[in-house]
């Protein structure tokens, strides 16, 4: 890594050059920019998740710390390659007049005619979309769970400013839910009548999935608390008798359902890079995400 002391975005851009000129390999095959919008406590956390994440999409990964906004415009860099990416990666940490111009730094680090991704690990801005950085990506990343404040509505304010584009990983969490969920029904073409989502008391994932049993069930679910860790069970309701999926210590479920043995079912919580993986495998409108926020955003406004 190169330290970079008062520079701008033209000498960082040089650095890259001269990083992979001095690996001997000048064109290297990135696939997309990822923005990632930290604060200086949690970036190596998330720059972690990046580089693991960024072997299945390699990637330039921009990491941008938002410091003190007031004095002078200061920008510093840690630049290069290798380590471990398979890319290019630079952590920018900005001070100053520059923080409230942060697009003015990255635009000119984004790698030309290749989609652009933008990560806030912690607390995103009010509207994603509308944010000078955010406004730059096709793909928007956030993650209710891991809001440092009201987390309770952390997630119906990425709801109520949904745009395509914009996902959380609180939705990601729930895949394997989902799949689960939509394998059982197709083994068991019934018609459910109720449904239950048990979980922590704060859990956007079960939120989610609960609006998304709603919206694709037209039914009613229960939001049950439990102790956790994450989400614990799912229960469905039918004629035949329950389709239940139950998972108390966050690795291993259970799977029940009607004239059947009980199964087990690996359904092991995932971590950081796993989802974001997940979430640079498509950079187009998730229609079922867009669904299931409008829904959950009626459902909030109803209760």
């Amino acid at each position: 890594m190169i330290e970079l002391i008062d520079t701008n975005s033209s000498e960082i851009a040089a650095q890259f050059v001269k990083a992979r000129t001095k690996a001997g390999s000048p064109a290297m095959g990135m696939v997309m920019t990822l923005i990632i919008v930290v604060d200086e406590d949690e970036a190596d956390e998330a720059m972690t998740a990046a580089r693991l994440a960024s072997h299945e999409h390699p990637a330039r990964v921009l990491g941008v710390i938002l410091g003190d906004g007031r004095g002078h415009g200061v920008v510093n860099a840690q630049v290069g390659i290798g380590s471990g990416w398979t890319g290019e990666t630079a952590l920018i940490r900005l001070k100053g007049e520059v923080v409230k111009h942060a697009d003015s730094v990255v635009l000119p680090l984004l790698l030309p005619d290749s989609p652009v991704a933008i990560w806030w690990p912690a607390d995103p801005p009010l509207d994603p979309a509308a944010d000078p950085l955010g406004a730059l990506a096709q793909r928007r990343i956030t993650d209710a769970a891991a809001a440092t404040t009201a987390r309770t509505k952390a997630i119906q304010r990425q709801c109520a400013t949904y745009a395509p584009g914009n996902t959380d990983l609180a939705w990601t969490r729930i895949t394997p839910w989902r799949a689960l969920l939509a394998a059982a029904l197709d083994q068991h073409p019934v018609k459910v009548t109720g449904a239950s989502v048990t979980s922590e008391k704060v859990s956007p994932s079960a939120d989610l999935l609960a609006a998304w049993l709603t919206d694709r069930l037209k039914i009613d679910v229960a939001r049950e608390v439990a102790a956790g860790p994450g989400i614990t069970e799912v229960s469905l309701e039918t004629a035949a008798g329950p389709i239940c999926i139950s998972r108390p210590d966050g690795k291993l479920a259970t799977l029940s359902s009607p004239g059947q043995p009980d199964r087990p079912i690996a359904l092991t919580r995932r971590g950081l890079s796993a989802l974001l993986g997940e979430e640079l495998r498509r950079l187009d409108e998730d229609e079922v995400y867009a669904a299931t926020t409008k829904r959950l955003a009626a459902m909030q406004a109803a209760s």
